[in-house]
C-alpha cells in the first residue's frame, strides 16, 4: 500500500493512493463504518496488523469510498511525528570516493528532531544565520515492530515502509563541533513522503535508482546498491544503542552529487526559490520549496 497524509477542512486525513486517486480513509469511514480499521498513520504505529483490516476495507469498500485528486492535497509528512529520526552518514562508495574519505568502521550516526518534518510540496527554510545549505536525497527506513538488540537476520521483520527522504543539511554549522548535529537538526530539514510505501511494495530496497533534482536538473543519480552498510545492518547497529519504536525514521545516507561534492569554486549552495525533488525506485517523487526564514 501507499499510505499518506493530507489535510481536508483543516483536519488531518489518512489516505491511500490507487489508480483512480487518494481514497480518503477518514472520510470513507464516515459513509461506511468499520471497527478496528485504522482512521490515522499513528493507528498503524500503534497497530501494524491493523494494515491487515484497512486492505480488506478498501478490497470491500474501496471502489464506493471517497476519492481526492491528488494534485489538489496539502500533503502532511507520512509521518507526522517520528519518536527518532536516526541519520546514517558515510555510507555510499561513490561519495567516498568523490571525497577522498576513508570508509569508516562503523556508520557515522546523527538526529534530527520532529520539527524538522515537513511533507510534500512542504517548505525547507533556509536559517537567518545559515550560509552554506545543502540537500541529500535518501531512502527512508520507517519502522513498524519496536527494534533493541535485533540481528542483521531477523532485523527486515520490523520495517513497516519506505519513503523519499531529503536529509537537508547545513554545512558551515555542521562543523562547529564533533557532532554533525547542529547542522542537520534545523527546523525543516528533514521532508518525506509523498507516501509510506508498505514493504511488500519493495521486494529489494537495494536496488532502487536514487535521483535528486535541483530546478529540474539531475544532481544525484545512484542505486541503493551503493549503500556501505545495508538496511538489516544498520537496523541492527542501531538497535545496539537505542530502542526503535514503530513511526521512526531511518535516514539511510547520500550518494555523490550533493552540492558539497563540487569544487568550491562550483558551489552554488540552496536558496530562496530553489525546487528539489527526490525520487527513490517506486517511492514517488518529494518535492520541497525553498524559501528563506
Amino acid at each position: 500500500m501507499r499510505l499518506l497524509n493530507f489535510y481536508y477542512n483543516n483536519t488531518l486525513h489518512l489516505g491511500v493512493k490507487n489508480k483512480n486517486g487518494i481514497l480518503d480513509i477518514t472520510e470513507s469511514l464516515k459513509k461506511f463504518p468499520v471497527d478496528n480499521v485504522p482512521k490515522t498513520m499513528d493507528e498503524i504505529f500503534k497497530d501494524t496488523d491493523s494494515l491487515n483490516n484497512l486492505e480488506e476495507y478498501i478490497n470491500k469498500y474501496g471502489n464506493n469510498g471517497v476519492l481526492r485528486a491528488e494534485d489538489d492535497l496539502e500533503f502532511e509528512s507520512c509521518v507526522p511525528n517520528p519518536g527518532k529520526i536516526v541519520g546514517i552518514g558515510l555510507n555510499y562508495y561513490d561519495y567516498l570516493k568523490s571525497a577522498n574519505l576513508i570508509k569508516p568502521d562503523y556508520p557515522r550516526l546523527f538526529n534530527k528532531y520532529s520539527d524538522a518534518v515537513v511533507g510534500h510540496k512542504g517548505i525547507v527554510r533556509i536559517p537567518s544565520n545559515a550560509r552554506q545549505v545543502d540537500y541529500e536525497g535518501e531512502l527512508g527506513v520507517i519502522i513498524g515492530l519496536k527494534a533493541r538488540l535485533v540481528t542483521s537476520e531477523n532485523a527486515m521483520k520490523h520495517v513497516l515502509g519506505y519513503c523519499n527522504v531529503n536529509d537537508v543539511s547545513c554545512r558551515d554549522f555542521q562543523d562547529l563541533t564533533p557532532s554533525w548535529l547542529p547542522g542537520k537538526a534545523c527546523d525543516t530539514f528533514a521532508p518525506l513522503g509523498p507516501y509510506l510505501v508498505t514493504s511488500d511494495e519493495v521486494p529489494d530496497p537495494h536496488n532502487l535508482q536514487l535521483t535528486t533534482y535541483l530546478n529540474g536538473e539531475l544532481r544525484q543519480n545512484t542505486s541503493t546498491s551503493e549503500m556501505i552498510c545495508k538496511i538489516p545492518d544498520l537496523i541492527s547497529y542501531v538497535s545496539k544503542f537505542f530502542t526503535l519504536m514503530p513511526g521512526d525514521v531511518i535516514l539511510t545516507g547520500s550518494p555523490d552529487g550533493m552540492i558539497i561534492c563540487y569544487p568550491e569554486d562550483e558551489r552554488v549552495w540552496l536558496k530562496e526559490g530553489d525546487v528539489l525533488e527526490v525520487e527513490v525506485g517506486n517511492l514517488g517523487r518529494l518535492i520541497s520549496y525553498v524559501k528563506d526564514e
